[in-house]
Parts: structure tokens; sequence; C-alpha cells
């Protein structure tokens, strides 16, 4: 996870940054807010920390400028101003959280935490598509080519599973314990079974196959 860090004052920067490297986050500084619009023009990140008062460009006018660009990544205000009309404007201009000096570590990361946990709620896709095949991740509904197919709970997890790894090959052992939760036995064909009934409502009543073999390794969605 990469984190724009925003802050003039070294001190605080320097803690703050210090945290977050030791909590597993990746941080890129700019201690000014001309600087931090050099960084937001070049990359991308995951969440951004910004003081809005800043030398050169205030934080608001970092903040809109992220915004109009399309970055959509959480951003967290840190500012000496704690008055309601500060706040209010932070979150209008496009803050996720407004966190008024001095605050405390701890708080911080709680909230960064938070943060990158709800951005990575929603980038969650609710549909996964290969080809003309699609699946609803929310109502387990499966379609292809438009004609909704029935499929039981495990077969359903068998197909979700080989399409979110679309393109890969996925061994016997592989599927058992992502599918069914259990030690592999080698004797079992239990897989052979459940891919084989998958194939009957998936491949066979259309003219292209998505579910091939890989002899001697096992199973490939493409």
């Amino acid at each position: 996870m990469n984190i724009l860090l925003v802050e003039d004052d070294q001190k605080t920067a320097e803690l703050i940054q210090q945290s977050l490297v030791e909590s597993g986050y990746s941080v890129s500084y700019a201690m000014d807010g001309k600087a931090a619009l050099d960084l937001i023009g070049n990359s991308l990140f995951d969440l951004a920390i910004i003081d809005i008062m800043l030398p050169h460009v205030d934080g608001f006018t970092v903040i809109e400028t992220m915004r109009k660009k399309g970055r959509t990544c959480p951003i967290i205000i840190l500012s000496a101003r704690d008055s309601l009309d500060d706040k209010v404007h932070g979150l209008q201009t496009g803050g996720d959280v407004y966190l008024a000096k001095p605050f405390s570590i701890t708080e911080l990361l709680a909230n960064v935490q938070a943060q990158l946990r709800r951005a990575e709620m929603k980038a969650e896709p609710t549909t996964l598509t290969v080809a003309d095949l699609t699946i609803d991740l929310l109502t387990r509904k499966v379609q292809r080519a438009g004609q909704k197919i029935e499929i039981p709970p495990r077969e359903y997890e068998l197909l979700e599973y080989l399409m979110r790894n679309t393109g890969q090959v996925v061994t016997r052992s592989m599927i058992i314990e992502h599918v069914w939760e259990y030690n592999f036995d080698p004797e079992t064909t239990i897989v052979e079974t459940r891919i084989y009934k998958l194939r009957e409502k998936i491949d066979k009543p259309f003219d292209r196959d998505l579910i091939h073999t890989v002899r001697g390794i096992g199973y490939v969605l493409e």
C-alpha cells in the first residue's frame, strides 16, 4: 500500500512516516502543496494524509486537484484548524476523515486501516465475467449467453473459484482446499465428478468450451 503524506512540520512528518513504515506501508512524502501536486501527477496512491496549512499551495487545493484528476483514494485531513466550518469545508472538498491537531498516532493509524478497508470493499467486484459466462457474486446467479443456469451451491463455489483464477491452472488439491476445505485425499474423485457436472451445465449446451483439463495437472477456465 502506497500512502501520500503531505505535512510541512518536519517533526510531525517524521513521526507519521516512521509509524506508517513500521506498520508495513510505503510512504511518499511532500513537505508543501506544490511538491504534493507534482507527486499526484506522477503516481497513484492507495491513501493520502494531507495537512491543510501548507506553503505555496494549501491542502484544500491539493485535495480539490486530486478529486478533479479522478483520484478516488481515501484522504485523511490533518489540521490545527478545528472549527466546524473548517471540518465541513474539508469534507465537502473531498476529504474522508478530518483529524484536528494534536492527534494521537494510534488514532491516525486506526483511521488509515479503516479507510483502506473500506476502499478495498468498494473495489470488490460484484460480478465475474469470462467470455459470455457471468456470475453475480451477490445473488449467486449464473448466466451464459444470456441464459440462466441453475447450479447447486458446491458447483457454484467451484465455478467461482475457477473464474477468480481465469487463465491459471488450478490443481485438484488446490480445488479441494479452497472449495471443500479439507485435506487432500489422493484417492477421491470428487473434483472430477463436480467438474463433469459443471461442464454439463456450463459447456455442453454451448458452442465453445470454457473449462479445460490440463492433463496430469488440473483444470483451467479460459
